[in-house]
């Protein structure tokens, strides 16, 4: 039976770490925010019916399938949140779209521009809501580092210089999946992303890239725990210089093999009157310098409720925000769209324009040459 209207139905594809993030998100934001509709976690589809129902029993779905097309399909499902493989995004969007469900989907969008432009293009002939999980967006310092830039303040930004680096694949023995797949992208789609969203969010359009990306490790073992390697056709590390419409000239690194590092998500934006600088692993902190200040260095701006969404989290300063925190904030502007035919920040056409300057630096770094996105 249908959902009222005071409750959506909500099908899950793929509880694995990113669907767990999802169902928590489901879980707890009506706790925390006014949200005009309250999600029912409905029905989890996975691989197979035995991952299905353990997932749906761990994480509190009424029911559980090994058919996603079911689940699409499903009169009591009116929202589809996807965090199966990205090869399988396309065609689970599109029969999302088609059902007329709202769809959650996990970065990236899709495996190629052209596959994101079919699933962007079905979206809006059918004017379904769409969101992407570049969650990292949602958080109040990130919001803050935008106003700050927008307001003048550091004055005429000339440059971007971003990170994404993470060690999960530094051991050469670390295992093939989905991500080392050609069609997972590497570790340019697959953390890149991230930084490649920060830069837009904060400066806008990206005009031009030269990229360099370079496979670390050539073989990987075809599974854990086993002997037999299969060559590695991906990047490991991604080196890129961009240039942004606003005039400002940037660079990012994307790097999965990076000894050391666990969340260095980070950039810092260079103005005529000062600079910001943040870090992930600090995640609550933003640091600002201003040529008009009376300090020779930055000083740190500590997140609190002053910086909305914080304090429907909790009402004192210092106490923090955490990662699946931003989920929620993700999942509480889903539902405010969903519930008023509004886009969300992140749709699916940011995402394939998020897309688009992935695909452009792995074929400079193909090319040798700078190429306009």
């Amino acid at each position: 039976m249908p959902r009222n209207r005071q409750t959506v139905g909500v099908g899950l594809i793929g509880s694995g770490f990113m669907g767990r993030c999802h169902a928590n998100a489901f879980s707890a934001v009506a706790g925390l925010f006014d949200v005009p509709v309250k999600p029912v976690k409905t029905i989890l589809a996975d691989a197979t019916v035995d991952l299905a129902v353990e997932g749906a029993n761990a994480l509190g779905f009424e029911r559980a399938t090994s058919d996603w097309q079911e689940l699409v399909n499903d009169e009591a499902v009116d929202i589809v949140a996807i965090t199966a493989p990205n090869v399988f995004h396309e065609p689970i969007a599109l029969g999302a779209i088609a059902a007329g469900n709202t769809v959650y989907c996990e970065k990236p969008l899709s495996t190629t521009v052209e596959s994101a432009l079919k699933m962007t293009l079905a979206a809006e002939a059918t004017g379904v809501v769409t969101s992407v999980g570049f969650n990292f967006l949602r958080n109040p310092m990130i919001k803050l580092a935008r106003e700050i830039i927008g307001s003048g303040e550091i004055g005429k930004i000339t440059g971007f210089r971003g990170r994404h680096a993470e060690n999960y694949m530094a051991s050469s023995d670390a295992p093939h999946s989905f991500r080392t797949e050609p069609a997972g992208g590497g570790a340019l789609a697959d953390i890149g992303s991230h930084i490649i969203s920060i830069g837009r969010f904060l400066l806008g359009p990206v005009t031009a890239v030269f990229g360099d990306c370079t496979t670390i490790h050539t073989s990987r073992p075809i599974a854990l725990g086993t002997m037999e390697r299969r060559p590695v056709e991906v990047d490991d590390m991604t080196l890129a210089l961009l240039k942004f419409e606003n005039g400002a000239s940037g660079s990012i690194e994307a790097n999965w093999a990076a000894t050391g590092r666990t969340m260095d998500l980070s950039f810092e934006i260079t103005g005529t009157k000062g600079a910001i600088s943040f870090t992930q692993e600090r995640m609550n902190e933003l640091h600002l310098y201003s040529t008009g200040g009376r300090c020779s260095g930055f000083t740190k701006i500590e997140s609190g409720p002053e910086h909305p969404p914080y304090g429907q989290f909790c009402p004192a300063p210092g106490h923090q925000l955490g990662f699946n925190d931003l989920k929620v904030i993700e999942v509480a502007e889903l539902l405010e769209a969903h519930a008023t035919g509004k886009s969300c920040s992140v749709d699916f056409r940011e995402a394939l324009q998020i897309q688009e300057i992935v695909e452009a630096i792995a074929a400079s770094s193909r090319s040798g040459k700078w190429l306009r996105v």
